[in-house]
């Protein structure tokens, strides 16, 4: 699984390598030409390495207008928002609180997955913060996802020198590509997200995978934000693979179970981490089929029959106070993007692709709303 870009300056430099031939031949009036013979070998190897790599990412034509009219009506609604105060995300606005951490790249790892930031033996200074999913802050009983963004600090490779992991606490995702998000976008807009999955009478265009989805996720019973599973949903890079990321709570749970408050899962959290620690196993599933674990639709699961999740790294959070005035003034600072990243670890899929400019853009006006310089963290 291979994603790749085939240039004929590319080509132009192995021929010449591979001493097969010198296409520079010097004409009588000193300039360079090429002849036939060069055009056939470069033709020769452009086809055989098209047929040994197969390009995972499907890019519709429709995508950048598509991305381009959701950038507008949300960087629209932040705007808006901020009129009556502050400047915030247009998704996952309310936190439960960011914790210091640090994440464990494991020691006994198979060779194909030491690559990126698991090639070695490792420990990353992190931030995690902790969400709802909902764009409105809203009661913590209300049905919604509940979001965990990890923050890898000092990674020499990334240009963020960060490495961000963004998963939520379901497998899969409710929008399949960048023309339906359009869509969705619309539906929220109109304060109808119901017309998102049943846009109109005609059964055909019903999205009920997508329904599905929403509900499953708005049923998840969540008293404390530390004891969960989370998902990346979309898949990412890993060298020549793909995989997704998900990360699982390893620790015993504490039964914290209060949940009259409207904040309760920040004050569940803030009771573990008073006396207690927190760890989660963060793990890998390696895409090992294209037919079944598609790159460009994260509502279809991979399946964990075909290819289980295997634990790279730890994730420990030990006890602190983290509800304070200056770490939650950081906390609402802090940009999370999938795109903090190293080379090997690119995210991939339209969605993803959407969330690039998205998540850049809207982090830029709502900092520049509120006053704030964008800074990536460098240590705790």
């Amino acid at each position: 699984m291979k994603v790749q870009s085939i240039t004929l300056a590319a080509i132009v430099l192995k021929v010449i390598k591979m001493k097969i031939y010198n296409p520079l031949n010097l004409h009588q009036n000193g300039r360079f030409i090429m002849d036939n013979k060069f055009l056939i070998i470069c033709s020769f190897i452009l086809f055989t390495q098209f047929l040994c790599a197969e390009v995972i990412e499907q890019i519709p034509i429709e995508e950048k207008i598509a991305t381009q009219k959701i950038l507008g009506m949300i960087e629209h609604s932040v705007k808006t928002e901020a009129l009556h105060g502050q400047a915030r995300r247009d998704a996952h606005p309310k936190s439960h609180g960011c914790v210091m951490a640090k994440f464990s790249v494991l020691a006994s790892l198979p060779k194909s997955l030491k690559m990126g930031i698991f090639k070695e033996l490792r420990d990353y200074p992190a931030w995690i913060r902790f969400s709802n999913g909902s764009g409105k802050i809203q009661d913590d009983s209300e049905g919604d996802g509940r979001g965990m963004a990890i923050k890898l600090m000092g990674v020499e490779k990334s240009k963020s020198l960060t490495q961000d992991f963004v998963m939520i606490n379901h497998p899969v995702f409710f929008v399949r590509n960048a023309s339906d998000y359009v869509e969705f976008q619309q539906a929220i807009i109109a304060d109808s997200p119901f017309r998102f999955f049943f846009p109109s009478l005609n059964p055909f265009k019903f999205r009920l995978r997508e329904f599905w989805i929403v509900n499953e996720i708005k049923n998840k019973d969540v008293t404390n934000p530390l004891d969960i599973q989370y998902w990346s949903q979309t898949p990412y890079s890993f060298g020549q693979s793909a995989v997704k990321y998900s990360a699982r709570s390893c620790h015993k749970s504490i039964p914290l179970h209060e949940s009259s408050s409207p904040n309760y899962l920040r004050e569940n959290m803030v009771r573990q981490l008073e006396k207690s620690s927190a760890c989660f196993e963060f793990m890998v599933q390696v895409r090992n089929q294209s037919t079944d674990m598609p790159i460009e639709d994260p509502t279809i699961e991979w399946s964990e029959e075909m290819s289980p999740f295997i634990t790279v790294a730890r994730v420990t959070i030990p006890p602190q106070q983290f509800n304070t005035p200056k770490q939650n003034e950081l906390c609402e600072n802090l940009s999370f993007s999938p795109w903090h990243a190293t080379p090997e670890h690119r995210p991939l899929g339209g969605i993803n692709r959407v969330r690039k400019v998205v998540y850049e853009t809207i982090s830029r006006v709502r900092h520049e709303i509120n006053g704030q310089e964008i800074i990536e963290p460098t240590r705790f």
